[in-house]
């Protein structure tokens, strides 16, 4: 019997140490792209960003995406991947008003993908 209870109390605090980094992990590695979505963004609304610019920023999400693999659904790298790659023929176009809708939406998955992985009601049930 306190075996039993030992052996829970065990996995119950590896469970809460996994829960712990993985949150710390994905909100960290989302802030680093943040900083980056924020540059650009605002490039993009100043109509002086160019194709290297937003190719900075896939490539800082590809380094991401490496590590976020073992946590994040495929289909939601993939959004990342789809709007990201949309985004660099938009402004190489300068069709300033389309790459900054798709920005946005950069800046919302970034917001809401970390929220989603969080230890929480709703996330749990």
């Amino acid at each position: 019997m306190v075996k039993s209870i030992i052996s829970m109390v065990i996995v119950a605090i590896i469970l809460a140490v996994g829960v712990i980094y993985e949150t710390t992990f994905i909100r960290g590695e989302f802030k680093k792209l943040v900083v980056a979505t924020d540059v650009l963004y605002d490039k993009i609304d100043g109509q002086s960003a160019n194709e290297n610019d937003v190719y900075a920023l896939q490539t800082k999400w590809v380094d991401a995406k490496n590590k976020l693999h073992a946590f994040i659904s495929h289909n939601e790298i993939k959004e990342f991947d789809l709007w990201i790659a949309e985004t660099v023929k938009l402004v190489a176009a300068e069709m300033w008003d389309e790459a900054l809708s798709k920005m946005e939406v950069i800046k919302e998955l970034e917001e809401q993908v970390p929220k989603s992985f969080e230890f929480s009601f709703a996330n749990v049930f």
